[in-house]
């Protein structure tokens, strides 16, 4: 038995423990086949002159095409891409097809999104992989949790939208054969009818009501090259709507005789309320009343002011006199955090997440040890933190920029002691998600108030000050490197250990109240599946609780380890006397796909202008493929990009034009980062207040992005969050070719 297979044991008997999949196995559930999601549970209302012929589709007698949406839009152009999976299918126009919000229903659950947070090896193969996997979404399909993250929507999507429009399509053409007393074999389908060689044509209106009966047999999907319709760029569905005003966000919610309410919460981490004089604020103009909503989720503690307008509430909340009782965190601060983190760093092995080849250190001729660090940061998203609740009646109904649909519903519920079915929830479109509105406590606390306000309906708005320092927080994060290059410059050994809170840990702590025990991926992916191929490799993690509140921010751990392994493997380079691409070329023989997207970007890029230089970053997240190159000139101590030459394979791309906006906006939203991104606490208090504490990237500051989509057959893969990894150690790799520094910490910072 090798060193490892004991630790190998150990991670499988965890894993399968903690998927709670181990009393599964035993009583044969395992072993039953997968649960459909074609069908919802209970059948919905049928609506005027509609026929549903799935969960997922209905025909209007107008011809057009309903589809329900589970996924929310937040920019990532969903509300495109998923339409054009059911109209591929289906064989209608797209312009004929509306999209609704989906019913709380399983067959809605999200299932990759928790497939993917396996901490698997992407090389990896075998049997536990593959049954793992299998089981787990088995449980997220009982489950059935409506979540948009993780730049899962296309992925989880790509099947059961295309086998909602394929057994349609099927359907309608089986009561067109019935009808005819043909064969269906000898039907074909086209701009929403089904068609015979005899001249016979039916459009779909007048097939469906008897296609609901219809069994076919034999569905088949298309294959790539019959689509006529995924594979092109079509425009964006949204964009009218949000560029005329008339898209409906969070904001937006205007139900009859709404009242606003201004929150005013603990300004400490873990602060509670000591004393509150509400009777200060009761006489200012608009002022209906202030209401404590301390404990309406996991440890909340503030208070709303409860106003006709929220310039008036927000008014009076700011005069509110209110003493605070500041809590074990009163003395906190980002270099304590910084101290525990390189403190059990030091002193703990960690989670093993990857480790192969044996070390030969007698074969380095060359070491090197190098420590990177990453901030918090906020999410900053644009709309800021708000909720719109009316409890009456025994029923709440929500108005609520959320991308977890049922895990909102379910909170509702919890909070006003109602049941599910008296919870109705509008998702709006998100002005900014970024993973913030994963999170369910602006619901609970919308309930909380709005139970307290006889019946009205009350939109909760939290400013940007209240926003900005009482986020959930991308982690702070260590990672220590540890590498021997021999003679020719081949790494023989790499050891990385990383050092950061567990954000799953948290998430499941303040939303279910359970305990996070053992590994979370999210701490060290882009760490430990990576697909360098080095002989040796020595992947780890240390969990370290904090205090601070944390949460998933595009791209989780990507977004911090991508910079720790990217600029690393930048100083073997040079420490090889390589160029760095050619390096990179050496180490990827086992993956052309990886080389493909490498060399796609540096052949687009040519050569910097002069004065400026070219850093490359190659990264694999959420299944897709990204490889950039950053063109940098540097002036005194301001770092300026110019131009980003962008390639990714990210599978069949749906839609070429979207993957390409959402490359540009990863970019901008990394590099917001990467140059000014930073959340420091001082006394138990978040010190960013606004944008001018918390800078975003500026319209002068922004680079040209060029974008270069890989042709693949393979199923797709993420898209709205694998452009922003990259493009820090970009940057970084090409300020080091410019300066000879190289900078270990983010933001990055010459002076």
């Amino acid at each position: 038995m090798s060193s490892t297979e004991p630790k190998r044991k150990s991670r499988r008997r965890f894993i399968l423990g903690g998927l709670g999949l181990t009393g599964a196995l035993v009583i044969g559930w395992g072993v039953m086949p997968a649960r459909q999601r074609l069908h919802i549970s209970h059948p919905l209302p049928a609506k005027d002159g509609e026929v549903m012929l799935n969960g997922w589709i209905r025909i209007a007698r107008d011809g057009s095409v309903t589809v329900a949406m589970p996924q929310c839009e937040m920019g990532q152009g969903v509300f495109t891409v998923l339409p054009m999976l059911v109209a591929e299918e289906l064989d209608v126009p797209l312009s004929t097809v509306r999209i609704e919000q989906a019913p709380i229903d399983k067959i809605f659950g999200n299932m990759a999104v928790l497939t993917d947070g396996l901490p698997f090896h992407p090389d990896g193969a075998g049997t536990f992989k593959e049954a793992t996997r299998w089981l787990t979404g088995k449980a997220a399909r009982e489950l059935g949790l409506m979540i948009t993250g993780g730049s899962s929507s296309v992925k989880d999507m790509w099947m059961p939208m295309r086998e909602a429009g394929a057994t349609a399509r099927a359907m309608l053409i089986a009561a067109a054969a019935k009808e005819w007393k043909v064969s269906p074999a000898e039907c074909t389908t086209e701009a929403g009818a089904v068609c015979h060689p005899s001249g016979k044509r039916a459009a779909y209106p007048e097939l469906a009501e008897r296609a609901v009966d219809s069994t076919p047999s034999g569905i088949q999907l298309k294959q790539p090259q019959e689509f006529k319709l995924i594979g092109k760029s079509e425009p964006r569905r949204d964009s009218a709507a949000k560029v005329n005003g008339s898209a409906g966000f969070g904001l937006d919610a205007r139900p009859e005789g709404l009242l606003y309410a201004a929150v005013k919460m603990a300004p400490t981490i873990g602060g509670t309320i000591q004393r509150v004089d509400k009777d200060a604020v009761k006489a200012m103009p608009g002022v209906v009343s202030v209401i404590d909503f301390t404990g309406a989720f996991s440890g909340m503690a503030g208070l709303a002011v409860l106003g006709n307008t929220y310039w008036q509430a927000k008014q009076a909340a700011a005069a509110l006199p209110v003493t605070w009782n500041h809590g074990p965190n009163a003395n906190l601060s980002t270099e304590a955090v910084f101290d525990q983190l390189a403190k059990h760093i030091d002193a703990e092995a960690g989670f093993m997440y990857h480790q192969a080849g044996t070390p030969d250190p007698a074969r380095a001729v060359n070491h090197l040890k190098a420590e990177y660090k990453a901030p918090f940061l906020a999410h900053a998203t644009m709309e800021p933190m708000n909720c719109t609740a009316q409890v009456k009646d025994g029923k709440v109904i929500l108005w609520a920029p959320t991308q977890v649909p049922s895990l909102a519903v379910s909170t509702a519920a919890t909070v006003a002691k109602v049941d599910n079915a008296n919870v109705v929830l509008h998702v709006t479109y998100i002005g900014g998600g970024f993973g913030r509105r994963l999170e369910v406590d602006m619901i609970a606390q919308a309930v909380a108030i709005a139970m307290q306000a006889d019946g009205a309906p009350v939109q909760v708005i939290w400013s940007r000050e209240e926003d900005m320092t009482h986020d959930v927080y991308r982690p702070a994060a260590i990672a220590r490197f540890a590498a021997g290059l021999d003679n020719a410059g081949n790494v023989v050994v790499y050891e990385n250990k990383l050092a950061s809170g567990a954000i799953t840990h948290q998430v499941l702590a303040r939303t279910f109240g359970l305990k996070g025990v053992g590994p979370d991926k999210t701490t060290a992916e882009g760490a430990f599946d990576m697909p360098y191929e080095f002989v040796h490799q020595s992947i780890a993690h240390v969990t370290v609780p904090t205090p601070v509140p944390i949460g998933y921010w595009r791209s989780v751990g990507h977004s911090h380890n991508a910079f720790f392994k990217e600029s690393f493997v930048d100083e073997l380079a040079h420490a090889a006397s390589k160029d760095p691409v050619e390096f990179r070329r050496g180490v990827l023989k086992r993956h052309p796909r990886h080389v493909a997207v490498l060399d796609a970007a540096v052949a687009r890029a040519g050569k910097p202008a002069a004065g400026r230089a070219h850093g490359v970053a190659l990264h694999h997240s959420f299944g897709s493929i990204v490889a950039q190159v950053a063109e940098v000139s540097v002036e005194g101590s301001e770092i300026q990009v110019h131009k980003v030459t962008c390639a990714i394979d990210c599978g069949i791309a749906v839609n070429p034009n979207i993957i390409a906006q959402q490359m540009e906006s990863g970019v901008i939203f990394g590099l917001s980062a990467a140059l000014f991104g930073e959340v420091t606490i001082k006394n138990g208090k978040v010190e960013q207040q606004n944008f001018h504490h918390y800078p975003v990237l500026r319209m002068n500051q922004a680079p040209e992005v060029e974008t270069i989509v890989i042709k693949s057959a393979e199923p797709p893969e993420g898209v709205g969050e694998p452009g922003t990894p990259p493009i820090a150690p970009a940057v970084a790799n090409a300020v080091f070719i410019l300066t000879g520094k190289r900078l270990r910490s983010l933001p990055l910072r010459l002076a």
